[in-house]
Protein backbone atom coordinates (compact mmCIF):
# COMPACT_ATOMS: atom_id res chain seq x y z
CA UNK A 1 0.00 0.00 0.00
CA UNK A 2 2.75 2.01 0.54
CA UNK A 3 4.30 1.56 -2.31
CA UNK A 4 1.53 2.35 -4.56
CA UNK A 5 0.75 5.58 -2.40
CA UNK A 6 4.66 6.54 -3.05
CA UNK A 7 4.43 6.03 -7.03
CA UNK A 8 1.12 8.04 -7.13
CA UNK A 9 2.66 10.89 -5.25
CA UNK A 10 5.57 10.66 -7.82
CA UNK A 11 3.23 10.66 -10.16
CA UNK A 12 1.43 13.39 -9.22
CA UNK A 13 4.74 15.55 -8.35
CA UNK A 14 6.03 14.33 -12.02
CA UNK A 15 2.78 16.05 -13.59
CA UNK A 16 2.79 18.74 -11.62
CA UNK A 17 6.25 19.42 -12.84
CA UNK A 18 4.87 19.21 -16.65
CA UNK A 19 2.05 21.43 -15.91
CA UNK A 20 4.53 23.88 -14.09
CA UNK A 21 6.64 23.50 -17.43
CA UNK A 22 4.09 24.01 -19.75
CA UNK A 23 2.58 27.30 -17.89
CA UNK A 24 6.31 28.68 -17.72
CA UNK A 25 5.24 29.63 -21.71
CA UNK A 26 3.50 32.88 -22.04
CA UNK A 27 0.32 32.59 -24.63
CA UNK A 28 0.08 36.15 -24.75
CA UNK A 29 -0.49 36.95 -28.97
CA UNK A 30 2.54 39.04 -30.51
CA UNK A 31 1.52 40.39 -34.16
CA UNK A 32 4.56 39.95 -36.02
CA UNK A 33 5.89 43.85 -36.99
CA UNK A 34 8.76 46.07 -37.39
CA UNK A 35 9.52 49.38 -38.78
CA UNK A 36 9.99 48.96 -42.77
CA UNK A 37 13.55 48.93 -43.69
CA UNK A 38 14.84 52.22 -45.95
CA UNK A 39 18.31 53.29 -47.35
CA UNK A 40 19.08 49.39 -47.59
CA UNK A 41 19.50 48.98 -43.68
CA UNK A 42 17.88 46.18 -42.30
CA UNK A 43 14.67 46.41 -40.02
CA UNK A 44 14.80 45.48 -36.27
CA UNK A 45 12.36 44.10 -34.46
CA UNK A 46 13.93 45.38 -30.97
CA UNK A 47 15.93 43.83 -28.49
CA UNK A 48 13.44 41.92 -26.11
CA UNK A 49 11.66 40.42 -29.30
CA UNK A 50 14.99 39.50 -31.16
CA UNK A 51 16.04 37.34 -27.71
CA UNK A 52 12.78 35.65 -27.71
CA UNK A 53 12.92 34.85 -31.30
CA UNK A 54 16.70 33.22 -30.65
CA UNK A 55 15.44 31.16 -27.65
CA UNK A 56 13.53 29.06 -29.86
CA UNK A 57 15.26 29.51 -32.97
CA UNK A 58 12.58 31.63 -35.03
CA UNK A 59 14.64 34.29 -37.60
CA UNK A 60 13.42 37.03 -40.09
CA UNK A 61 16.49 37.91 -41.43
CA UNK A 62 19.62 36.36 -43.31
CA UNK A 63 22.93 37.90 -43.09
CA UNK A 64 22.73 41.69 -43.37
CA UNK A 65 26.61 41.61 -43.95
CA UNK A 66 25.88 39.81 -47.46
CA UNK A 67 23.63 41.06 -50.11
CA UNK A 68 21.64 38.18 -49.83
CA UNK A 69 17.71 37.54 -50.22
CA UNK A 70 15.55 34.92 -49.63
CA UNK A 71 11.93 34.82 -51.54
CA UNK A 72 8.94 33.29 -49.58
CA UNK A 73 5.54 33.35 -50.55
CA UNK A 74 2.09 32.17 -48.97
CA UNK A 75 -0.23 30.54 -50.74
CA UNK A 76 -3.48 30.50 -48.65
CA UNK A 77 -5.61 29.92 -52.21
CA UNK A 78 -5.17 29.94 -55.38
CA UNK A 79 -5.85 33.05 -57.67
CA UNK A 80 -4.48 32.36 -61.26
CA UNK A 81 -0.95 33.55 -60.33
CA UNK A 82 1.42 30.98 -59.16
CA UNK A 83 2.11 29.21 -62.70
CA UNK A 84 3.37 32.48 -63.68
CA UNK A 85 5.16 33.15 -60.81
CA UNK A 86 7.13 29.89 -60.82
CA UNK A 87 7.75 30.60 -64.39
CA UNK A 88 9.34 33.51 -63.74
CA UNK A 89 11.46 31.66 -61.08
CA UNK A 90 12.59 29.18 -63.24
CA UNK A 91 13.53 31.21 -65.65
CA UNK A 92 15.35 33.65 -63.66
CA UNK A 93 16.83 30.08 -61.73
CA UNK A 94 15.60 31.80 -58.49
CA UNK A 95 15.14 29.66 -55.63
CA UNK A 96 11.40 30.26 -53.20
CA UNK A 97 10.07 29.03 -50.80
CA UNK A 98 5.89 28.48 -50.49
CA UNK A 99 4.20 28.21 -47.26
CA UNK A 100 1.30 26.46 -48.15
CA UNK A 101 -2.16 25.83 -46.30
CA UNK A 102 -4.72 22.47 -46.27
CA UNK A 103 -7.04 24.22 -48.68
CA UNK A 104 -4.11 24.96 -50.74
CA UNK A 105 -2.43 21.22 -50.65
CA UNK A 106 -6.06 19.92 -51.44
CA UNK A 107 -7.18 21.81 -54.01
CA UNK A 108 -3.75 23.07 -56.06
CA UNK A 109 -1.75 19.46 -56.11
CA UNK A 110 -0.53 20.01 -59.04
CA UNK A 111 0.65 23.21 -58.26
CA UNK A 112 2.52 21.88 -55.12
CA UNK A 113 4.21 18.62 -57.06
CA UNK A 114 5.82 21.45 -59.29
CA UNK A 115 7.07 23.47 -56.27
CA UNK A 116 9.10 20.68 -55.72
CA UNK A 117 10.04 19.35 -58.89
CA UNK A 118 11.58 22.69 -59.62
CA UNK A 119 13.45 22.55 -56.88
CA UNK A 120 11.31 25.16 -54.40
CA UNK A 121 10.93 24.32 -50.62
CA UNK A 122 7.15 23.46 -49.38
CA UNK A 123 6.54 24.80 -46.00
CA UNK A 124 3.70 24.68 -43.66
CA UNK A 125 1.39 27.37 -43.21
CA UNK A 126 -1.52 24.82 -41.29
CA UNK A 127 -4.47 23.08 -42.07
CA UNK A 128 -6.91 25.58 -41.91
CA UNK A 129 -5.09 28.89 -41.20
CA UNK A 130 -6.25 29.51 -37.85
CA UNK A 131 -4.30 32.17 -35.00
CA UNK A 132 -2.58 29.43 -33.13
CA UNK A 133 -2.05 31.18 -29.77
CA UNK A 134 -5.87 30.48 -29.59
CA UNK A 135 -5.92 26.56 -29.86
CA UNK A 136 -5.05 23.80 -27.94
CA UNK A 137 -1.59 22.13 -27.95
CA UNK A 138 -3.29 19.12 -29.66
CA UNK A 139 -5.02 20.67 -32.60
CA UNK A 140 -1.75 22.47 -33.11
CA UNK A 141 0.02 19.63 -33.61
CA UNK A 142 -2.53 18.17 -35.89
CA UNK A 143 -2.80 21.65 -37.46
CA UNK A 144 0.61 21.42 -38.46
CA UNK A 145 1.04 17.47 -38.79
CA UNK A 146 -1.69 17.27 -41.19
CA UNK A 147 0.27 19.97 -43.75
CA UNK A 148 3.08 17.78 -43.45
CA UNK A 149 1.75 14.72 -44.24
CA UNK A 150 -0.22 15.89 -47.25
CA UNK A 151 2.80 17.53 -48.38
CA UNK A 152 4.74 14.17 -48.03
CA UNK A 153 2.53 12.67 -49.44
CA UNK A 154 2.72 14.60 -52.82
CA UNK A 155 5.66 15.43 -53.26
CA UNK A 156 7.92 13.11 -51.38
CA UNK A 157 9.48 15.85 -49.61
CA UNK A 158 10.27 14.31 -46.45
CA UNK A 159 11.86 17.78 -44.69
CA UNK A 160 8.83 19.96 -43.73
CA UNK A 161 10.79 22.15 -41.09
CA UNK A 162 9.69 25.50 -42.05
CA UNK A 163 6.56 27.22 -40.33
CA UNK A 164 4.70 30.60 -40.91
CA UNK A 165 2.25 31.39 -38.31
CA UNK A 166 -0.82 32.47 -40.01
CA UNK A 167 -1.32 35.89 -40.17
CA UNK A 168 1.97 36.47 -38.07
CA UNK A 169 0.68 35.49 -35.15
CA UNK A 170 2.43 33.69 -32.42
CA UNK A 171 3.44 33.44 -28.48
CA UNK A 172 6.26 31.84 -26.31
CA UNK A 173 4.25 28.99 -26.39
CA UNK A 174 3.58 28.50 -30.06
CA UNK A 175 7.27 28.81 -30.50
CA UNK A 176 8.00 26.45 -28.07
CA UNK A 177 5.86 24.06 -29.25
CA UNK A 178 6.41 24.80 -32.84
CA UNK A 179 10.48 24.21 -32.32
CA UNK A 180 9.43 20.52 -29.96
CA UNK A 181 7.71 20.08 -33.03
CA UNK A 182 11.09 20.40 -35.41
CA UNK A 183 9.99 22.96 -37.31
CA UNK A 184 12.20 26.37 -37.41
CA UNK A 185 9.62 29.35 -37.70
CA UNK A 186 10.14 31.56 -40.09
CA UNK A 187 9.30 35.67 -40.09
CA UNK A 188 9.98 38.27 -42.81
CA UNK A 189 11.51 41.95 -43.07
CA UNK A 190 10.11 43.10 -46.01
CA UNK A 191 6.56 42.51 -46.88
CA UNK A 192 3.79 45.21 -47.73
CA UNK A 193 -0.21 45.00 -48.37
CA UNK A 194 -0.45 42.52 -51.01
CA UNK A 195 -3.28 40.10 -50.32
CA UNK A 196 -6.69 42.34 -51.62
CA UNK A 197 -7.32 40.77 -54.73
CA UNK A 198 -9.72 43.51 -55.48
CA UNK A 199 -7.32 46.01 -54.35
CA UNK A 200 -4.52 45.43 -56.72
CA UNK A 201 -2.40 49.06 -57.93
CA UNK A 202 -0.50 47.55 -60.89
CA UNK A 203 3.07 46.23 -61.22
CA UNK A 204 4.86 49.43 -60.21
CA UNK A 205 3.25 49.16 -56.12
CA UNK A 206 4.88 45.59 -56.10
CA UNK A 207 7.69 46.54 -57.81
CA UNK A 208 8.61 50.21 -55.80
CA UNK A 209 7.59 48.52 -52.29
CA UNK A 210 10.22 45.91 -52.64
CA UNK A 211 13.11 48.36 -54.13
CA UNK A 212 12.34 50.81 -51.23
CA UNK A 213 12.35 47.94 -48.27
CA UNK A 214 15.43 45.78 -50.09
CA UNK A 215 18.49 45.17 -47.91
CA UNK A 216 21.03 42.84 -47.31
CA UNK A 217 19.84 39.71 -45.44
CA UNK A 218 15.93 40.38 -46.49
CA UNK A 219 13.58 37.52 -46.19
CA UNK A 220 10.56 38.90 -47.96
CA UNK A 221 6.91 37.92 -47.79
CA UNK A 222 4.73 38.29 -51.45
CA UNK A 223 1.68 36.96 -51.61
CA UNK A 224 0.93 34.62 -54.75
CA UNK A 225 -2.89 35.83 -55.43
CA UNK A 226 -1.62 39.35 -55.95
CA UNK A 227 -1.71 40.33 -59.87
CA UNK A 228 0.76 43.51 -59.22
CA UNK A 229 3.32 40.40 -57.51
CA UNK A 230 3.46 38.45 -60.54
CA UNK A 231 3.40 41.05 -63.12
CA UNK A 232 6.25 42.96 -61.05
CA UNK A 233 8.61 39.75 -60.22
CA UNK A 234 10.67 39.22 -63.08
CA UNK A 235 11.49 43.12 -63.20
CA UNK A 236 12.43 43.13 -59.88
CA UNK A 237 14.47 40.03 -59.83
CA UNK A 238 16.57 41.85 -62.88
CA UNK A 239 16.99 44.34 -60.92
CA UNK A 240 17.99 43.21 -57.43
CA UNK A 241 20.48 41.60 -60.06
CA UNK A 242 21.93 45.04 -60.71
CA UNK A 243 22.32 45.78 -57.70
CA UNK A 244 24.65 43.05 -57.08
CA UNK A 245 22.13 40.58 -54.71
CA UNK A 246 21.58 37.23 -55.50
CA UNK A 247 18.73 34.82 -53.98
CA UNK A 248 19.38 32.01 -51.97
CA UNK A 249 17.05 28.98 -50.59
CA UNK A 250 16.14 29.34 -46.98
CA UNK A 251 17.64 25.52 -46.17
CA UNK A 252 20.69 27.80 -47.46
CA UNK A 253 20.57 30.26 -44.68
CA UNK A 254 20.15 27.40 -42.19
CA UNK A 255 23.22 25.97 -43.73
CA UNK A 256 24.84 28.85 -42.80
CA UNK A 257 23.45 29.82 -39.61
CA UNK A 258 24.87 25.98 -38.14
CA UNK A 259 28.36 26.24 -40.27
CA UNK A 260 27.37 23.31 -42.68
CA UNK A 261 29.43 23.03 -46.09
CA UNK A 262 25.72 24.37 -47.59
CA UNK A 263 24.51 21.33 -48.61
CA UNK A 264 21.51 22.11 -49.53
CA UNK A 265 21.94 24.56 -52.35
CA UNK A 266 19.20 25.28 -55.05
CA UNK A 267 20.21 24.18 -58.72
CA UNK A 268 18.30 22.94 -61.54
CA UNK A 269 19.29 20.83 -64.06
Amino acid sequence: MKKIISILAMLVIAMSFQSSVKASYSNQPIHWGFKKSQNHEPPSAGEELNLLLENYGTFYLGDTSKKEIYLTFDNGYENGYTGQILDVLKEKNVPATFFVTGHYLKDQPDLVKRMAEEGHIVGNHSWHHPDLTKVSDKRLRKELDSVKNETERLTGQKDVAYLRPPRGVFSERTLALSKDLGYQTVFWSLAFVDWHVDQQRGWEYAYDNIMKQIHPGAILLLHTVSKDNAEALEKAIDELHEQGYSFHSLDHLMASKMNLDEPYLFELD
